[in-house]
């Protein structure tokens, strides 16, 4: 799962801190942001990796100010889904045993994160916005040929009477009623959480190009129906609807590892202004944080074995 997070801020000198959007407060608030990679299974949620996010206006060309807060010379501005692709190939050099990747539209909109995870031998699904698009249908190609005069034309192109690729909204607000199920996904603090589901196979675009196959998956909320969020789907073709399901909705663990880690381990109780303290702190407090998950783990696990003298 990868998502972000961030930390207010009241001064200019921390690493990284600039007027950005600010989760924890809903707006554009002074703080500093991370990227961060959370691992799920079997029931546990933890971290697995950081990345401190570098605002590119003010952080990338003020030498001073990066001396100042210690930003090592190597360190370049890198895009969110960037930051995201790094974390993954690392934990899979890590040999961390995986198979889904998931994340919100921040990173769903971008095709290189998309087609790193494919490359990788992997399936995601990932949040999309509602003007992203895509193909029904595989259109037809028309490759370069040899040309006699003129210059000659290496690129492929759609044919000549190709349709166009539609956005997902688009493509969506078509369904027919019957083509939507409601669903519980998970559990909540009052009780199921369930939506309208619904995923139709199209033909991804990049580059205004059809790339692969895919899913795409719409949620549809019950009391708002305008309220719509859509998904690009990588998986197996015999995949189930319910498997797509819950990974669109697991996505919630990490925001829940975010929640434990600044309630519990002090993610956020920090007043350092440079780079690698940043890095320091915020290592100490996710390792915190999967010592208690794996406390947490084990003592599930004791409580489902069967009791010793038990009949059964």
């Amino acid at each position: 799962m990868v998502d972000e997070t961030s930390f207010p801020k009241k001064g200019n000198k921390s690493a990284g801190v600039a007027k950005q959007y600010c989760g924890a407060m809903g707006k554009l608030e002074n703080c500093q942001v991370s990227t961060v990679l959370s691992y799920v299974g079997r029931g546990n949620h933890v971290f697995l990796d950081r990345r401190l996010y570098l605002p590119e206006e003010e952080w990338t060309w003020d030498q001073d100010r990066r001396a100042e807060a210690m930003v090592p010379e190597s360190v370049r501005f890198e895009t969110k889904p960037e930051q995201a692709i790094i974390m993954f190939r690392h934990a899979r050099e890590q040999g961390v045993p995986m198979c889904w990747v998931t994340g919100d539209e921040v990173y769903g909109d971008s095709p290189r994160l998309r087609e790193t995870i494919q490359a990788a031998g992997r399936f995601y699904v990932l949040a999309v916005a509602a003007n992203t698009r895509v193909w029904k249908e595989l259109p037809a190609i028309q490759e370069p040929k040899e040309q006699t005069g003129g210059r000659p034309r290496r690129a492929r192109r759609l044919a000549e009477g190709s349709p166009q690729s539609q956005m997902v909204s688009e493509i969506v607000a078509a369904w027919p009623r019957k083509m939507w199920q409601r669903l519980s996904v998970m559990e909540g603090e009052k009780g199921s959480i369930t939506y309208d589901w619904a995923c139709q196979p199209v033909v991804e675009s990049r580059d205004q190009l059809p790339g692969p196959d895919i899913w795409l998956l719409a949620r549809c909320s019950i009391s708002t129906p305008d309220e719509l969020a859509y998904y690009l789907c990588y998986a197996p073709p015999a995949t189930a609807l319910r498997v797509l399901i819950w990974m669109a909705s697991s996505r919630y663990t990490v925001e829940q590892c975010i929640k434990e880690a600044k309630g519990e381990t002090g993610l956020n109780e920090y007043e350092v202004r440079f780079w690698h303290s940043w890095h320091r702190h915020i290592t100490l407090s996710m390792m915190a944080h999967a010592w208690l998950a794996s406390i947490r783990a084990a003592e599930r696990e004791k409580k489902a074995r069967p009791a010793r003298n038990s009949p059964n």
